[in-house]
């Protein structure tokens, strides 16, 4: 596990195997804090886990190819299983499927509030003022105001429902074909930009 910076932020995306979707999500956001905070993104760790991860293992192939698509390097990346001490250490769990987002809670660690699919997370995010979290201009509270947006998406989510279970999941392309993979980048990828906007205060590129 890395190292916590001094208050930084840690987030964890869950998926099964941790060779598909929550690399991908892990090296997108990782990239869009770089791209977007500059020296101020050390102020989050972002790591990612599989229920039934495949240790070690790297990236499967078009999950590479799709973060390559998008300008981001998947270099590096080794799969692990999820263990107590990821859920303990996370300030914001984000899993691929409401199954993901059950077997994280069972853990315990009182993982209830801070654990969400991605897609949930996103569509509760969108609800939520900007201007009552933390000003994100000064970098030294980017971490205040990320734990405050997770409380305030954990006190909406018993008021806004999803139109269906399966709208808060992205389906698991392992195996599929490329255009699976690619479909998948994109769902990833329009879930996790209003997020990082409201982590940070700073829009994506248009």
């Amino acid at each position: 596990m890395s190292p916590r910076p001094v208050d930084a932020f840690r987030i964890l995306f869950v998926c099964t195997g941790n060779v598909c979707r929550s690399p991908i999500a892990e090296r997108l956001t990782r990239h869009e804090l770089d791209t977007r905070l500059g020296a101020r993104a050390e102020r989050f760790v972002v790591e990612s886990a599989g229920t039934w991860g495949h240790e070690g293992a790297p990236m499967e192939a078009h999950a590479a190819t799709v973060l390559g698509e998008y300008g981001v390097d998947s270099a590096g990346f080794a799969g692990r299983e999820l263990l107590d001490e990821h859920v303990i250490d996370a300030d914001l769990v984000l899993t691929a499927t409401l199954d993901h987002r059950a077997q994280v809670i069972s853990m315990g660690h009182k993982a209830g509030l801070r654990t969400f699919t991605l897609k949930e997370f996103t569509r509760l995010v969108r609800r939520i003022e900007p201007s009552t979290l933390p000003d994100p201009l000064d970098g030294a509270r980017l971490p205040e105001r990320a734990r405050a947006l997770v409380r305030s998406a954990a006190a909406l989510r018993g008021w806004l429902l999803a139109a269906s279970p399966e709208s808060d999941e992205v389906d698991d392309p392992y195996g599929a074909p490329i255009g699976m993979f690619r479909n998948c980048g994109e769902e990833i990828f329009g879930a996790l930009d209003p997020v990082v906007t409201a982590l940070t205060g700073v829009p994506g590129r248009p």
